[in-house]
């Protein structure tokens, strides 16, 4: 279990308890996403690279296909064990292991990138940055991405936040303004940034897909117990029948920070 101050005001939450459904129903970023990461030099043909918190391993698995050398890490057993799984499924060489990612063991100097997709707000920054630092070879990168689903300008993904509310009103998830920051601010002073993007792209489900997505959620399936989640999903089955065809889109925003560390920062 996980518990921080900073997140849902510290009501615990444990990724493992949703694998099944993170595994099925989450996807990751679409290819527009890799092959502007490509573009930048992120993703290619031998290339070193470590993903943090890395869940069911969706980008670790589409590094790996693109020729990368790839480990992957989460701090739960149960989704390590997911993504080894659909990485043989795949057919795809990768590496996974259970570690917390402030204290990962792994070599000094080891990768030549390290990527964060939809989980830098959960480290300790003032420790995951030097254990980055030490774990990029000369010229590494960090890569801290996203990818997130926009309430304000599409209904049914403002009414599905909307009911997570009435069963967890701690998750601090919903009503994302869509923001990007041209520089994070927990990077002043300590990295120096190399690119940045972001963009928005329609993304495909169903209302099976969709109900999945939210059961793959902190505010849903990481936090609330057997009988309250069963609870949650066939109320969020009716809203979605009252509202949304058997098939639609949701806008996400993507967006990635490329950064190199400030060596001595």
């Amino acid at each position: 279990m996980i518990s921080s101050e900073r997140i849902d005001g510290g009501r615990p939450f444990d990724w493992g308890r949703t694998s099944g459904d993170y595994a099925t129903h989450r996807p990751g970023p679409p290819q527009s996403f890799f092959q502007r990461l490509r573009a930048l030099g992120v993703g290619v043909p031998g290339q070193r690279i470590l993903d943090l918190a890395t869940g069911t391993g969706v980008l670790a698995r589409q590094f790996a296909r693109q020729g990368a050398v790839v480990t992957g890490i989460d701090i739960a057993p149960e989704q390590v064990e997911a993504a080894s799984s659909l990485a043989a499924q795949d057919g795809v060489r990768a590496h996974f292991a259970v570690s917390a990612a402030e204290t990962t063991g792994l070599p000094t100097g080891g990768f030549d990138a390290v990527t964060a997709n939809q989980c830098w707000m959960y480290f300790d920054k003032d420790r995951i940055l030097p254990e980055i630092a030490r774990l990029l070879a000369a010229d590494g990168v960090l890569v801290v991405s996203f990818f997130s689903w926009l309430p304000g300008g599409d209904p049914v993904a403002r009414a599905s936040e909307e009911l997570v509310l009435e069963f967890n009103p701690q998750w601090q998830g919903a009503r994302w303004d869509g923001h990007i920051p041209p520089m994070p601010i927990w990077a002043e002073g300590k990295l120096e940034l190399t690119a940045m993007f972001w963009y928005d792209e329609p993304i495909p489900f169903t209302r099976e897909s969709w109900r999945g997505r939210f059961r793959a959620c902190r505010g849903t399936g990481a936090t609330l117990d057997p009988t309250a989640l069963a609870a949650f999903d066939a109320a969020h089955d009716a809203l979605l029948r009252r509202m949304a065809p058997e098939s639609f889109t949701i806008l996400h925003r993507i967006n990635a920070h490329v950064l190199r560390p400030l060596r001595g920062a």
